[in-house]
């Protein structure tokens, strides 16, 4: 690997890593302190916090998997720094999904925007592995280890259908679905683990 790639990659981690941070900071002072001091005095606040939670998990689940697709990729090209850009504003606007939909009380539209910059973050997650495989190879680890990505592709379908349900059906199904989502993500994906494990040292 060249110096120029490996600083190239550095860079590039450290720059998401730091806007991640920023993501998960704007969110959490979107929880206003509550007016009193009992446990009642909490409940206003409640639907937002909860919707904080979720979305703080699916930061999370962004962040590891981002981190161990990057970990195996040794080149850094124009196309892939762009790509990132691109999943980095998708998920920068998270907050502004987060907080709309819990101060609304999970009313349908902004449960389905909600869906909607998920399914987004999901699309845009996808191109940036499209681009690194495309300058790793076909034969490189990163390759052996992402596959066809049939759980990826799963995701943006149930977010797909969790938006038509929150806008023609049942906003609690859409709601059902991003906790599905995020729960079979909530464990680290293992696949470039386990293909890193497999290289010899």
């Amino acid at each position: 690997m060249s110096l120029h790639a490996r600083m190239g990659k550095g860079r590039l981690e450290a720059f998401s890593d730091g806007v991640i941070a920023i993501i998960i900071t704007i969110m959490v002072l979107e929880l206003k302190v509550p007016e009193g001091e009992s446990i009642a005095a909490l409940r206003p606040v409640l639907p937002v916090f909860l919707v904080y939670a979720l979305s703080f998990v699916y930061v999370g689940i962004y962040w590891n998997n981002h981190h161990h697709m990057l970990h195996a990729a040794q080149h850094v090209t124009g196309p892939i720094l762009w790509s990132n850009l691109h999943l980095l504003f998708w998920l920068s606007l998270f907050p502004f999904a987060t907080a709309w939909m819990g101060e609304n009380h999970y009313a349908a539209v902004p449960v389905a925007l909600y869906g909607g910059v998920m399914f987004m973050a999901s699309v845009a997650y996808y191109l940036l592995a499209r681009c690194l495989l495309a300058a790793e190879g076909p034969d490189s680890v990163l390759a052996q280890a992402i596959g066809r990505d049939r759980k990826g592709k799963f995701s943006s379908l149930c977010y797909v259908i969790a938006i038509a349900s929150a806008l023609f059906w049942s906003r609690w199904v859409a709601i059902g679905l991003y906790l599905f989502v995020a729960a079979i993500w909530f464990i680290p994906d293992r696949r470039i683990e386990r293909v890193l494990g497999a290289e010899p040292r």
